[in-house]
């Protein structure tokens, strides 16, 4: 059986700057707003942080392609979102189809216990850009 961790000071920090954050931020972005909240904690501590808080199941580690894993205390189901002009990442709560899900079953024989889905288009702020740029 495994022992629960500790929710230290540094992890308690860390934890409520994640579940504040709106804009799945990568630890660069984490080290970035605990030094502009007066926190100096060793970059070591905030990756060993980021590990074990995502070991303990309380944030997702977002691995989207070609950039810093992102970060995420969302919990509940959900998929997400990148622009592919400005890096904006957002949410989406659109459940997956079950015949989708069924298909994807028959088809390689798998039991499907997690969906993970990553979306890219261009957010309404770069598409506004655009169209006022001609």
């Amino acid at each position: 059986m495994r022992k629960a961790g500790v929710m230290t000071v540094q992890r308690k920090t860390i934890y409520d700057i994640l579940t504040a954050a709106q804009d799945h931020p990568t630890a660069a972005d984490i080290i970035e707003k605990l030094k502009a909240s007066g926190h100096h904690f060793a970059y070591a501590t905030v990756y060993n942080t980021l590990k074990y808080l995502t070991e303990e199941g309380l944030i997702h580690e977002l691995k989207l392609e070609g950039d810093a894993c992102r970060y995420d205390a969302r919990m509940e189901d959900h998929q997400h979102i990148v622009c592919t002009s400005c890096g904006k990442v957002d949410e989406v709560f659109v459940e997956t189809p079950s015949e989708w899900l069924h298909s994807i079953a028959r088809q390689t024989g798998y039991d499907i216990q997690e969906e993970q889905y990553l979306f890219k288009g261009v957010c309404a702020a770069c598409n506004n850009t655009k169209k006022s740029a001609h």
